[in-house]
């Protein structure tokens, strides 16, 4: 897995250049719009937002940027671009430098991916 040197979400975009820089700061500028209580913290080497457990996650990459939701398989329905599989329904998008995706889709993703921790409580919570 590619690492950016960071200790804080803040120090994560620093790290970055170009585009992925870009695309990362917008991204988290969604989440703070979307869902002001959403804490983003440094975890697992990339931005991961909580509220109620992790809800989502931004990870850059050397050519893409990936913008995941840990209740994702449940998101389909607001971006069936999504993939991915295995534990907690996490689903992720792939986005490169010239993916089309639009500021309301992710708004509307953050939206909904936090709305379901709310209802449905931390997914990584034991049952």
């Amino acid at each position: 897995m590619y690492r950016v040197d960071a200790a804080d979400p803040d120090g994560y975009v620093a790290a970055l250049d170009g585009w992925r820089r870009a695309a990362v700061a917008a991204l988290r500028a969604v989440v703070d719009e979307a869902a002001p209580g959403v804490e983003q913290r440094l975890k697992w080497g990339h931005v991961v937002g909580f509220s109620n457990g992790p809800v989502l996650l931004i990870r850059a990459e050397p050519d893409c940027v990936l913008f995941g939701f840990w209740r994702g398989k449940r998101l389909l329905d607001i971006e069936p671009r999504m993939r991915g599989g295995g534990k907690f329904e996490l689903r992720t998008l792939y986005l490169k430098q010239d993916t089309p995706f639009e500021r309301e889709t992710a708004l509307a993703l953050v939206k909904a991916a936090v709305a379901l921790n709310a209802e449905v409580g931390d997914p990584t919570a034991r049952r």
